[in-house]
């Protein structure tokens, strides 16, 4: 079955993002924005909806890298419940506070989960997680919401994947440059030409610098201001907690993707696949944790059995929302969602305007589709095309393609790195998506006047 993309293919992510505002169910509105899919592809014909829901939950649950996903989602939460329980957590902050003297306010407490988001940018899952874990303690004792670190969380594990581009984001951009090349759109080598778009990735760089300024200043806007953490004392969950209980499994989840990145490759990290990296990491990680806890003497392994089973049942509902995200993201492609709103931009438009256009259209791809990904891969042929018929200059155009889709990713409820980012922080989803809201379309802002003066300048004869 063929469905021709109309204006019912903008159905499914508008009830999923309207029933999620309204009714803050994330998991309902998911489920009902891809039964809302299914009946426009299936034409309102209620058996052939069964049908093609039969269908694509057999290929969601078939597909590899969807099922790594969801296994990294599951024991990302054993990982988390082992150290908590462990008291690695409250070794750590105590090494950091009182031994190193490095955290002596709100300022510095954020300012060190902002740093650890800018380091490790292999893999945007990760970067949140590990910059949440880091967070979460340091929230309370400082006064800090869990909607503040939500969102430094969420803009600095994108917008660095993003510029940093030894990581999967770069072989997904580097694949569709490549395949561009081959059909006699570009010209030259796809890494240097990658290169060169990143340089034009706006939004991901004045994302990067508002979060540092909102830190810094302690700017609060918009809902931020009704979300605010009391000072409290701080109570170690573990008295004298060990440090290294803590170190050692972030240095094996860094390590581990890098290495499993590698190994997927072939040797090439840009070629190695990021679920198996992600998950595999996991795996490796669970099990450093095992050795090293057992040698320690910190727990009995029933102990160590039922503290990853009750962190893997906790986020269960997670990866259950990531299911219905993905699923959702399957039906706006059988709809042809992308493919209608890239019509807009179809027609012919001076050369000036056009990097802003594609930033805005990229931007409403990825906000309705919840997806930056599917917004490269849609956006970024289309593009490249348009500027090829009147010799654009390209990476100013794919750069639009990529800050237009962490832009409108940043912004949509329906978006997975969105829902990870709200997991790693232990907040509830909706409220991180409103407060963060204000801050992301400040940077869109800045990034679409930023364009439109790249393209005056550069496309400008």
């Amino acid at each position: 079955m063929t469905y021709t993309p109309d204006v019912l293919s903008l159905l499914p992510p508008a009830a999923a993002i309207i029933l999620a505002l309204l009714t803050r169910r994330v998991l309902l509105s998911l489920a009902l924005g891809t039964l809302t899919g299914l009946l426009v592809y299936s034409r309102f014909d209620p058996v052939a909806t069964m049908t093609e829901a039969w269908t694509l939950f057999a290929v969601l649950f078939s597909t590899p890298w969807i099922l790594k996903t969801l296994g990294f989602a599951v024991l990302v939460g054993s990982v988390m419940e082992l150290v908590r329980r462990s008291g690695g957590i409250d070794g750590f902050v105590h090494l950091l506070q009182e031994r190193y003297r490095m955290l002596r306010s709100r300022r510095g407490a954020l300012l060190l989960v902002y740093a650890t988001g800018l380091v490790i940018f292999i893999e945007s899952s990760i970067t949140s997680l590990i910059a949440g874990a880091i967070g979460r303690p340091l929230a309370g004792r400082f006064g800090f919401s869990r909607e503040k670190l939500a969102y430094v969380c969420d803009s600095t594990a994108a917008p660095v994947c993003s510029l940093l581009v030894i990581n999967g984001w770069g072989a997904l951009l580097l694949g569709l440059i490549t395949t561009q090349i081959g059909a006699g759109y570009l010209q030259g080598d796809a890494v240097s030409i990658l290169v060169h778009s990143v340089v034009f990735n706006f939004y991901a760089v004045i994302a990067l610098l508002l979060t540092f300024a909102v830190i810094w200043f302690e700017w609060d806007i918009g809902p931020m201001r009704r979300y605010s953490a009391p000072h409290v004392a701080y109570e170690p969950e573990m008295k004298h907690g060990d440090a290294s209980l803590m170190i050692l499994p972030l240095l094996l989840m860094v390590a581990g993707v890098f290495v499993f990145l590698w190994i997927t490759g072939g040797g090439d990290l840009l070629k190695g696949s990021g679920s198996s990296a992600v998950f595999y990491t996991m795996l490796l990680t669970l099990g450093g944790i095992a050795l090293q806890y057992r040698l320690k003497g910190v727990m009995s392994w029933t102990e160590y059995g039922a503290a990853a089973l009750g962190g893997a049942r906790a986020l269960f509902p997670i990866a259950t929302i990531l299911l219905f995200a993905f699923a959702i993201g399957k039906v706006i492609d059988l709809v042809g969602t992308g493919s209608y709103l890239a019509g807009f931009l179809e027609a012919g438009m001076a050369h000036v305007w056009l990097p802003a256009a594609v930033f805005v259209l990229a931007s409403i791809m990825a906000f309705a589709t919840g997806t930056s990904w599917g917004t490269f891969s849609v956006m970024l042929p289309i593009a490249v095309a348009m500027g090829a018929a009147g010799e654009s200059y390209m990476p100013l155009l794919i750069g639009a393609v990529i800050s237009g889709g962490v832009f409108g990713d940043h912004c949509s409820p329906i978006s997975d790195t969105t829902i990870i980012s709200s997991l790693a922080a232990g907040c509830d989803h909706i409220d991180h998506v409103r407060t963060q809201l204000p801050y992301a379309l400040l940077a869109g802002v800045g990034a679409l006047g930023m364009f439109l003066a790249a393209g005056y300048v550069i496309e400008t004869p």
